[in-house]
């Protein structure tokens, strides 16, 4: 593991690399295919390498550390990181708010609401997966250029002086579907993050998202003291 690791690394295996096969790895380290198999699980799991059925096994990309301890916004945690975080809108509508989501963002029933499904990406990579639910009465004026053009939370701010003061999220594990794997540029049924953002201006829920991010691009840390 320490070696093949060093090796990741030292970038002698690149980003989807394939690595050597349990029988090479056997005869290059002279141990059993059982330790072999062992330590490439254990790599899997840290999040060095990933497995393609009846392929191999390839080095995969750096993941992307986000920490949980304060607000914070996909762009701009993107830019700290060296990265050029860019939207695409797959979808922008007006609807009449349903039942459900009227009682869980305080609107009365049949009121409009934004849909919006963007596509977040870091140097043209896919991330995440989002579908965002905006009351219209509070960002009128809205357009999906705006979101290409401009982080939402600056909008906001800018356009609508309204300030997200606060926000709760929501994580579980799930597998990404095939049309976000589509967007996502992965695997049907790959394992992800699915996270629910409840977003406050002081005590108005002004947005709620729903998050597929992809589990072999992002590690989320929470300190605790």
């Amino acid at each position: 593991m320490e070696d093949i690791i060093k090796k990741i690394e030292n970038k002698f295996y690149k980003e989807h690399d394939q690595l050597p096969s349990e029988r090479d790895l056997c005869s290059m380290y002279g141990t059993s295919r059982i330790t072999v198999r062992q330590a490439l699980q254990e790599l899997e799991r840290e999040g060095y390498i990933y497995k393609i059925q009846g392929k191999g096994t390839y080095v995969a990309s750096k993941s992307y550390n986000q920490k949980l301890i304060k607000l914070y916004s996909f762009t701009d945690e993107m830019k700290k990181l060296g990265k050029n975080p860019s939207t695409k809108v797959l979808s922008f509508t007006i609807m009449s708010v349903d039942e459900y989501l009227a009682e869980k963002m305080n609107l009365l029933p049949k009121e409009e609401v934004f849909k919006i499904v963007r596509l977040r990406l870091a140097d043209g990579e896919p991330m995440m997966y989002e579908t965002t639910i905006l009351p219209k009465k509070w960002f009128p004026h809205l357009t999906a250029t705006d979101l290409v053009q401009r982080p939402m939370y600056d909008i906001f701010l800018h356009d609508y002086q309204v300030k997200v003061t606060r926000a709760i999220e929501q994580f579980s594990a799930t597998t990404v579907r095939q049309e976000e794997a589509e967007y996502l540029n992965c695997r049907t049924n790959q394992p992800a993050l699915f996270l629910k953002r409840f977003a406050y201006s002081n005590r108005e829920l002004i947005e709620y998202t729903k998050s597929v991010v992809r589990g072999d691009k992002f590690v989320y840390t929470v300190e605790l003291t």
